[in-house]
């Protein structure tokens, strides 16, 4: 009975270590915007938020990602350690109705490293 115990914590202690040299390598969660730079006005866009975070596991993964247009949140993405991103690079949209010229601001962050900081896009309108 003590080697079955001993086993079990060996190996668990082996998944342990195995996640957390992973995450050793890890870094703060980053975000970069796709959208056309000049759309006609009431126009439809699909705005992309391109996140890039290593080693998305139960312990250390992108806890939130946020979109804001002209000052106010239009979008955002709560992660858990049970409901963790979907990748170490993943991407979210937004459809908007572009009526004015708009600044995009998107921040990702990490539950253990916090932010690389705000992308910050432009965009223009044409009549």
């Amino acid at each position: 009975m003590k080697c079955k115990t001993k086993f079990l914590i060996s190996i668990g202690l082996v998944i342990v270590f195995s996640l957390s040299a992973h995450s050793a390598r890890a870094n703060k969660s980053s975000v970069s915007i796709d959208v056309p730079e000049n759309v006609m006005k009431g126009s439809k866009t699909t705005i992309r938020i391109n996140i890039t975070h290593n080693a998305n596991n139960i312990f250390h993964y992108t806890k939130w990602v946020y979109v804001k247009i002209n000052g106010e949140e239009v979008a955002r993405w709560d992660y858990t350690w049970r409901k963790r991103p979907e990748g170490n690079n993943f991407t979210k949209e937004v459809l908007y109705t572009v009526n004015e010229p708009i600044e995009i601001v998107a921040e990702a962050s990490c539950n253990t490293h916090g932010s690389k900081g705000k992308a910050i896009k432009n965009v223009s309108v044409k009549e």
